[in-house]
């Protein structure tokens, strides 16, 4: 939603001079927390507020002390990469009391704290709720009885509350994601993909035991990305008699030559009455009916552990710097809020009206009402398991009666990748092809993009060619920049010759630009004129028409990671500047989202232009900078950023300018970028997406079929399915047109370009943020079930 200038609103005009904020972490801890309390504390002190930790939570807050502490700029330095929180986390039962809550009013108000932001899980914003609402009683008591002037009492009489959801279940409704769920995943997935190796060599089955005592979103997720033969959550039990159809389903697999079986259970699984499933119960079955060795896996809090990823890191930035902003403008009528994620979008929401919905789930399911606990669990629950029921289904190909038209219809079609390879290509091509031969298509993979096609590198491809490829990184099929304008010909010879009545395109701009071409030539070639959909897919994150391209976040953990590791090599040698480039050819979302999650203090891109004075400036803010207790730099400088002002350039001109006071090294990641195994994000994404993507052509399929032929010729038939603010869109490819820079290969608009302030600002940059899309309080979003289907990922 563009905003006319006038129409803009800037954080400036917010001060916090006078204010002091708390800033507190309870129950239990997640990974990112401390990204989250940085980003409170830096934006905080930046617009003048006082700020303290509580330390070890709300005990912290009741014992008062030492436990309440002023910090400054420097407290939260380094503590970006950390997992867990600093601060610490407590349970605390006298602050259930009344009296509790007595002297954590008494201590806050010792030190003028008005403004509490607390980072934590339900329970722990219930009681932020009641202490709000109960805070002008407590007020007059302590005044009552001597402990505090009645002047106090009037200068402090509203508290102020802001929540940010610190749990790595994904449990609290109203989100779509809780801070520490993507670092869970991964730590998840590291170790699925390390036992999927030792499975192999012996013919294994693994039960993997998953945190999620009452949400089964991390089982979920995690057996989608890793494509798991069986998952067991709370909120969709099996059906009775699932004991056998588990059973069938495993070894049916392993007659296929499927060297292992992997299933995953939430702690809180449970059957249709109720009852516990245990990964011991799963265990002895699988050994007593078929037999098979069996090894049970219990992850336990190695997933609350480790390092937090990119994602995790820029969520928790973003929100703690929108909990600031919600404290500044709140007044006394305002409700508490809770900062969410609604698809691609912070978002502020009232908090009961959150806790409420939570409670209604586990209401739900204590009352065996499992579909509307998961339409409670929101659009992002409800896709994933519409995505896991569609690629567990499946019809085995002999068995298709040929008369039956319901479920085979006999179209061809054909799936290929263009492009630049990028982690989760994989995952996208399994989907596509397991959902289209559940939808009753045959499925047809074209090897190295449209030059492979050209040449006739088309073969049919069955439900086990792709098992294993969720993991996989790379491309698989074979991957080619060559765009078809020149092989047009021969590619529709190829279109005839195989019939194929759709095509699914996976891969970066030249992608998008490869069906853009085909659909101007369908005037001359007939053969294009079907049903195409691309799927954008590059680390670059610079296709028209979406926020997130697959590949990009595994990108990004790799770059975060890098950083990660060279600012801890600067921590022996003192006052150490790197300089650290890049890809993403003219698109600077790497380097400014990298920039975000790894805590640089500058990030060169070609969208915002920089100059001489610019880098000069930069020089000065790092000369600053060592002499305070932080004595090292990250710059981060995009590919493309400049023809002149190259890392090269950077470098020797940093070298000199900061001769004496410190010495630079720099890094050019290169292709390390490109690879890896695709992250929990870009599985899950790449999966989903493509599943959506194969639906939609087989409604295209239907609509179009007449007389025995395919014939799509309107705009609508080549479309590009993108995440769009919060939802998934599917838009003609001719239409985004208007939207793309062809010269740069970027899109016109960006929407992270409205977060590179965050990382000034977190950087110590005096800044102008556009607040204009934030402020609204929102209601809790009761979607209807139809509503899932254009949901957020």
């Amino acid at each position: 939603m563009a905003h006319q200038p006038a129409d803009k609103k800037f954080f400036e005009n917010l001060s916090g001079a006078g204010k002091a904020i708390g800033v507190l972490t309870s129950g239990g801890d997640a990974q990112g927390m401390n990204a989250a309390v940085r980003a409170v504390v830096r934006m905080g002190i930046y617009v003048e507020a006082k700020v303290y930790f509580v330390y070890e939570g709300y005990q912290g807050m009741v014992d008062g002390g030492d436990n309440i502490v002023e910090v400054s700029w420097e407290s939260v330095s380094s503590i970006l990469q950390v997992g867990g929180t600093v601060i610490g986390s407590a349970r605390c039962k006298e602050f259930r009391t009344r009296e509790g809550r007595l002297k954590a009013a008494y201590n806050l108000i010792q030190r003028g704290i008005t403004n509490l932001c607390v980072i934590g899980g339900d329970g722990s914003l219930t009681g932020a709720n009641l202490f709000r609402e109960e805070w002008s009683g407590l007020l007059e008591e302590l005044a009552q009885s001597g402990m505090i002037e009645e002047e106090a009492v009037k200068k402090y009489v509203y508290l102020n509350i802001v929540g940010m959801v610190g749990s790595i279940d994904n449990d609290f409704c109203g989100t779509d994601m809780t801070i520490g769920t993507d670092s869970a995943l991964h730590r998840i997935i590291e170790v699925v993909d390390a036992i999927m190796t030792t499975a192999q060599s012996h013919q294994r089955t693994f039960v993997l035991e998953v945190m999620g005592r009452h949400c089964g979103y991390l089982a979920l997720v995690s057996a989608l990305a890793c494509g798991a033969d069986w998952v067991f959550i709370p909120e969709y039990p099996p059906e009775e008699g699932w004991e056998d159809q588990m059973c069938v389903k495993l070894s049916e697999n392993r007659a296929r030559k499927k060297r292992l079986n992997i299933i995953i259970v939430a702690e809180g699984a449970i059957d249709s009455h109720n009852k516990p499933i245990t990964s011991e119960k799963v265990k002895d079955l699988v050994v007593q009916q078929l037999g098979f060795d069996t090894r049970v896996t219990i992850l336990g809090h190695v997933q609350r552990g480790g390092t937090p990823s990119a994602f995790d890191r820029i969520l928790a930035s973003r929100m703690g710097v929108e909990a600031v902003l919600a404290l500044l403008e709140a007044t006394p009528d305002t409700p508490a809020c809770v900062v969410s994620l609604s698809g691609n979008q912070a978002v502020r929401l009232p908090l009961m009206e959150c806790v409420q919905m939570t409670q209604e789930v586990q209401k739900a399911m204590d009352e065996t009402k499992f579909c509307e606990a998961v339409r409670l669990r929101g659009r992002s629950f409800e896709n994933n398991l519409n995505t896991y029921k569609l690629l567990s289904h499946r019809r085995p190909d002999a068995e298709l009666p040929k008369d039956d038209l319901s479920c085979s219809t006999n179209f061809n079609v054909a799936v290929l990748n263009v492009g630049a390879p990028a982690a989760g290509m994989n995952a996208a091509v399994r989907s596509a092809v397991r959902v289209g031969i559940t939808e009753g298509h045959n499925m047809f993979a074209v090897i190295d993009g449209f030059e492979g096609f050209a040449r006739g590198q088309i073969k049919e491809i069955s439900w086990g060619d792709v098992g294993g490829w969720t993991g996989q990184g790379g491309s698989l099929l074979g991957t080619k920049r060559t765009l078809p304008a020149k092989y047009l010909e021969k590619i529709a010879d190829q279109m005839r010759t195989n019939n194929i009545n759709a095509l699914m395109v996976i891969g970066g701009f030249e992608a998008y630009e490869s069906c853009l071409q085909l659909a101007e030539a369908r005037a001359r070639f007939e053969e294009f004129c079907i049903p195409i959909c691309v799927l954008p897919a590059t680390i670059s994150n610079n296709v028209p028409g979406t926020d997130f391209s697959i590949g990009a976040d595994t990108a990004l953990n790799a770059i975060v990671e890098t950083c990660d590791r060279i600012k801890q090599s600067a921590s022996g040698t003192k006052r150490r500047v790197f300089i650290i480039e890049t890809m993403g050819g003219y698109c600077g979302y790497l380097a400014n989202m990298g920039g975000l999650a790894a805590g640089a203090d500058a990030a060169y891109i070609f969208e915002e232009k920089f100059d001489i004075r610019e880098l000069q400036a930069n020089v000065e803010h790092l000369t600053e900078k060592m002499k305070t207790s932080i004595q090292r730099g990250l710059v981060l400088r995009n590919e493309n950023s400049n023809e002149n002002y190259t890392t090269d350039f950077i470098y020797q001109l940093y070298s000199e300018e900061g001769k004496g006071v410190f010495d630079c090294r720099k890094n050019v990641l290169g292709h390390m970028q490109q690879g890896g195994a695709p992250s929990p994000f870009d599985r899950n994404f790449g999966t989903k997406i493509s599943a959506k993507a194969i639906q939609w052509i087989s409604k295209k399929l239907r609509e179009t079929y007449r007389k025995g032929k395919v014939f799509a010729n309107t705009e609508d038939s080549v479309c590009l399915l993108g995440m769009r603010r919060r939802n998934l869109l599917f838009q003609p490819v001719v239409e985004l047109k208007d939207q793309a820079d062809f010269v740069h290969r970027i899109p016109k608009e960006q929407w992270w370009l409205k977060l590179r302030p965050l990382m000034k600002i977190l950087a110590k940059y005096k800044t102008s943020y556009d607040v204009s899309d934030s402020g609204q309080l929102e209601h809790v979003a009761r979607h209807s079930p139809k509503e899932a289907e254009t949901g957020a990922i």
